[in-house]
């Protein structure tokens, strides 16, 4: 995740492909950074549940593509606090550009584990590819703060 930070955040940014939120230290270190994207999931990959009285074509999806905490940085609850933004983002854009779900893809059982504490589900077939609904999202951003975060 770090050579992919330092050699192509700021290129895929300038290339409008991804935007990068990094977070610095005290001393101007990276503490933490995520990376947003835009993609389009195939109909048939999507559960029915998201994809009821949507046209069968390709959906447009958030995509969570980086979030990490540096080593000095991790333990102390910074990567919930990170994906609470990220999320944030994410609905505060889908209110100008709209998508069905957040993806995301996770590293190991880990990282599946707490996205799972945030309402994501593995998309059918894909154990390690996980979502979370455009309309679970919206609900979770209506939560107040304190029960809006596992």
């Amino acid at each position: 995740m770090d050579e992919w930070l330092h050699t192509n955040a700021l290129q895929h940014q300038k290339k409008r492909l991804s935007v990068t939120e990094a977070l610095l230290d005290q001393e101007g270190r990276i503490a933490c950074y995520y990376t947003l994207a835009t993609a389009q999931a195939d109909f048939g990959d999507l559960p029915s549940e998201i994809t009821k009285h949507l046209p069968r074509r390709a959906l447009p999806v958030a995509v969570l593509a980086w979030l990490g905490v540096s080593i000095a940085h991790q333990g102390r609850g910074i990567g919930r606090i990170l994906l609470a933004c990220a999320l944030r983002s994410c609905y505060e854009t889908g209110k100008t550009f709209a998508f069905v779900a957040v993806i995301l893809d996770c590293i190991n059982d880990g990282a599946r584990n707490f996205y799972q504490k945030w309402d994501f589900e593995a998309i059918p077939g894909h154990p390690y590819r996980l979502l979370l609904s455009a309309r679970r999202l919206e609900a979770m951003m209506a939560l107040p703060e304190k029960t809006a975060m596992p």
